[in-house]
């Protein structure tokens, strides 16, 4: 009897074992069948596309504005507005009466006096626009000579911050000859500044020469390079006569 129970349990657990067996090879068979035929085209793996979430470095703004952009007033040349004249910038042109005025003599003591930095400071707050190179005279007044430019000005305007400066470099003087030999003398510079149209504004700045120095000698080699955001442009070529 006990031997009859034994190998019905067994016969039972053998058909269980067969059935078991032929549901998984049917599974296999299933899920092989839905397989794409193309099994080598990685695009259906979901192993390969971006994790939810992400975005495209080439779509997402980094927050770097690069060199492209500028961090400040005195970089802009912009054509956003036209204003003051003109100039391709959103801000007026410098008026005379809002500058104030420093002469820097650039050559050692006991040399003759030859090389000056102009340079203004924009007393407002606001921004304003400096165009192209100021007229300058050695001496007032119409009748003092003007001085021909060393270089073509920049035809971008120079927006002047607010509280910030531009520089000019001023050659007056090419003769080397000793003697008895008088030349003419100037006792101040003065410089025209020019409108965004190129027509002069009605507004002229006075520079009075360094301390130490009550007048200067000039001829026909005086040059002037401006205008300039910093003392080196202004100076770079004009240090080389």
């Amino acid at each position: 009897m006990n031997v009859k129970e034994v190998r019905a349990g067994s016969v039972r657990q053998v058909l269980r074992t067969n059935l078991l067996g032929a549901a998984v090879s049917a599974a296999l068979l299933a899920a092989t069948a839905c397989q794409p035929s193309g099994g080598d085209d990685k695009s259906a793996s979901p192993s390969d596309s971006a994790p939810a979430g992400t975005t495209s470095k080439s779509a997402e703004p980094s927050g770097d504005s690069g060199t492209g952009a500028s961090s400040g007033a005195a970089g802009e040349t912009g054509d956003s507005g036209e204003t003051g004249g003109g100039n391709g910038t959103d801000h007026q042109d410098c008026e005379a009466t809002g500058l104030t005025t420093t002469v820097e003599l650039q050559d050692p003591p006991g040399q003759t006096p030859r090389h000056f930095l102009l340079t203004v400071t924009n007393g407002s707050t606001s921004p304003c626009v400096l165009n192209a190179s100021p007229q300058v005279r050695l001496g007032a007044g119409a009748e003092a000579p003007i001085v021909e430019r060393l270089v073509e000005p920049d035809t971008e305007p120079l927006v002047v911050a607010g509280g910030g400066k531009a520089y000019a470099g001023l050659y007056v003087f090419g003769n080397d000859e000793g003697g008895e030999a008088e030349y003419d003398q100037a006792e101040v510079f003065t410089a025209t500044l020019v409108a965004g149209e190129g027509t002069e504004l009605a507004g002229t700045l006075l520079f009075d020469l360094p301390d130490g120095l009550r007048s200067v000698s000039y001829d026909e080699a005086a040059r002037v390079n401006g205008w300039a955001g910093t003392e080196g442009l202004a100076m770079r070529a004009i240090n080389q006569l």
